[in-house]
């Protein structure tokens, strides 16, 4: 039996309604980004093309949950209680995009990757997506960090950014934070201008591996400041208003030669106004049950999505569908994965996290 003090450390503290809703949408953005892409490769004749920065969204609204969970509790959870509780959170779901990763990968209908790589390579794959240890060894999936589940690499940098937290981020006083966000800031600017068209939409890959740090060393301590300083911006927006403001975000026209500007203001300014808008705003009580939907189904969203998407691809190189068929493919897959994400949360998801808290942390 715990104590009833260990019982507080490891109870969870309210949610922000609107923000878990607000993750849910940009969740569904990049779903329908990462099918975009493949379908408009040319960014300026695509109205989504800024939806990779969707990403950059999740890391300050981490770093502002993280805070606002954590800032208090953190000196009295200890180190490998933290740990664990970030794992069982996350972990589960990584592992169950590996497997489907990997399903995908051997039963592709369009490809036969399984003749090129073998067992060997195909099993160190899945073992470097399920323990997140970057393999960017497929040329054919463009040398992404994790080649079964791509999104995975974001997470590579939560984990990190989660680590540097519990180990020196809650105990940084304002300013010295306020320094590391510039010095994050700065390292996004320089991105946005070395590189071509002023894309930030690196971290993916073994050749822009170094641009992820550089988006959640600024968003995620972004994030934390907003909770610091509580800039908590009240409003009556309710998360319709909320919601098409973020939506504005990735909608913006993409322009190569301006890219290097707007991109910027949108991950430095935007979106920290946007998670102090969020955190404010008055919940309508007939949202409060689609909030928590879309909350809950997010992270399901994003971690499971990716291995059909790869199939995906290979289904437009090896086809060449017409364009009209891919406005009819793309929304119906879409919303077969959102049901997808939702049965495995269900089923899958929730009954696992709640047996590994049962067994690791009670």
């Amino acid at each position: 039996m715990i104590t009833v003090e260990k019982t507080n450390l490891l109870a969870t503290k309210q949610h922000f309604e609107i923000l878990d809703g607000l993750r849910g949408v940009a969740a569904i953005i990049v779903v329908i980004y990462h099918f975009m892409e493949i379908a408009i490769t040319d960014y300026n004749k695509n109205f989504l093309s800024h939806g990779f920065l969707a990403v950059d969204f999740f890391f300050c609204l981490s770093g502002f949950v993280i805070a606002y969970a954590y800032d208090n509790r953190a000196p009295h959870i200890g180190l490998f209680q933290f740990f664990k509780l970030r794992l069982i959170r996350l972990h589960p779901l990584v592992v169950i995009g590996s497997v489907l990763g990997l399903l995908t990968f051997l039963f592709d209908p369009f490809s036969d990757f399984y003749s090129i790589y073998g067992f060997g390579k195909t099993a160190l794959l899945f073992l470097a997506s399920a323990f997140l240890i970057p393999y960017p060894v497929m040329p054919e999936r463009y040398t992404n960090l994790f080649c079964l589940n791509a999104p995975a690499w974001s997470l590579f940098w939560e984990y990190i950014a989660n680590i540097f937290y519990i180990i020196i981020l809650y105990k940084l006083n304002k300013k010295v934070l306020v320094a590391l966000a510039l010095v994050g800031a700065a390292w996004l600017v320089y991105i946005g201008v070395k590189v071509p068209n002023g894309n930030l939409g690196g971290g993916w890959g073994g050749q822009n591996f170094w641009d992820g740090g550089a988006r959640v060393l600024y968003s995620f301590s972004a994030g934390m400041l907003v909770y610091r300083f509580n800039w908590i911006i009240k409003n009556k927006l309710g998360f319709l208003g909320v919601s098409v403001l973020l939506l504005a975000a990735f909608l913006f026209p993409y322009a190569d030669r301006y890219n290097w500007i707007t991109e910027p203001i949108i991950v430095l300014f935007y979106f920290p106004f946007l998670v102090a808008l969020g955190a404010g705003a008055a919940l309508n009580p007939s949202s409060k049950n689609i909030c928590k939907l879309s909350g809950e189904i997010s992270y399901p969203l994003y971690m499971t999505h990716y291995p059909f998407v790869w199939v995906f691809l290979t289904y437009v190189a090896v086809v060449k569908p017409a364009m009209s068929t891919l406005w009819v493919v793309i929304p119906v897959s879409v919303l077969i994965l959102i049901v997808l994400s939702y049965l495995i949360m269900r089923f899958i998801d929730i009954p696992l996290r709640k047996y590994l808290k049962t067994k690791f942390l009670i």
